[in-house]
């Protein structure tokens, strides 16, 4: 399997995973079965995601039937925002890795650069955006500086192999190097055709950070949020993407997420679909010229369809 090599542990990554967002509760254990039984190694889930629980629950029954061993599986998890303090972050480490069934997590994210103030998961899991009224977001002063030390912590603790960050830009990236006792492995981003970012993922290319890109497909993956709407499909009817779909004789999906993966950025598609699933694990079967290449990266357009600041001007964090 094509994967990233980490640059502080030498653990290889799959360059292609399966993400768990917003995969429903009711279907989680079956679907991660699935996928671990088509051939995925790498299950990106988050505690915002609401799922661990379930998603754990497949991988133990895969094991259990011979499909995969543990230490063959990477399996990422992410810190939410409500949870940035010191205090917090040894404990909701824990607490995920029980939801999985996990001794360990081979990657943990801090998920945002926002921290917010602290809801007990025993009064309110996972705490989303939003305070007690659900409309109003309760920012809390804990700097990243003091989170990342607790990051460190838990690799410290063998609790977690790797540690990185998510929708983090350049400058904060920047500052946690120039304090980091163990630097992030790992930086995961929107990306895809209409949101290039090319400088920051240049910069992690520079400082050895390991890019992984989320909503590989655009505004498809905003849809059922009621968001993205009016942008042009980048799956159906786009020019440029069936062009080369039709070239290659793959589907506009794979050539969505070939497009990434061959410029060393890890995928983390998810399908419903078996034989979705399928094809997208085989999108690295196949090499797009340097020409189809750069025409697909032409049609970035700077739209950035997950933005905090859509919520709260004080979350604008990549103004």
């Amino acid at each position: 399997m094509a994967s990233i090599t980490l640059k502080r542990t030498a653990q290889k990554m799959p360059l292609v995973g399966f993400g768990l967002w917003k995969v429903t509760k009711s279907t989680c254990a079956d679907t991660v079965y699935n996928a671990i039984k088509s051939g995925y190694r790498l299950l990106d889930g988050a505690g915002d995601y609401g799922n661990e629980k379930q998603a754990g629950e497949g991988v133990a029954r895969a094991i259990k039937d011979g499909l995969v061993k543990r230490e063959e599986l990477f399996i990422t998890s992410k810190l939410w925002n409500t949870f940035h303090a010191k205090e917090h972050v040894p404990v909701m480490a824990k607490k995920q890795l029980a939801d999985w069934g996990l001794e360990y997590f081979d990657l943990f994210l801090i998920h945002f650069p926002i921290s917010l103030k602290y809801v007990d998961p025993a009064k309110r899991y996972p705490p989303e955006w939003f305070g007690d009224d659900g409309k109003t977001v309760e920012l809390q002063n804990t700097p990243i500086q003091e989170t990342w030390i607790e990051m460190e912590k838990l690799v410290d603790a063998g609790l977690v192999k790797n540690i990185g960050v998510s929708n983090m830009q350049g400058s904060l990236i920047i500052d946690i190097f120039r304090y980091a006792r163990i630097p992030p492995q790992v930086l995961q981003i929107e990306h895809h055709p209409y949101l290039t970012q090319e400088p920051l993922v240049r910069l992690a290319n520079t400082l050895n950070l390991a890019v992984t890109a989320y909503s590989s497909f655009g505004p498809q993956s905003f849809l059922e949020l009621n968001m993205g709407q009016g942008v042009k499909s980048l799956l159906e009817g786009h020019e440029v993407i069936e062009s080369v779909a039709k070239a290659h004789s793959k589907t506009p999906a794979q050539i969505l997420l070939r497009w990434a993966s061959q410029r060393g950025i890890a995928v983390i598609p998810k399908s419903n679909n078996q034989g979705r699933l399928e094809q997208n694990l085989a999108s690295t079967d196949f090499d797009l010229t340097e020409e189809q290449i750069k025409a697909i990266s032409s049609l970035n357009q700077g739209i950035r369809f997950n933005n905090p600041v859509d919520i709260d001007p004080r979350m604008a964090i990549f103004a």
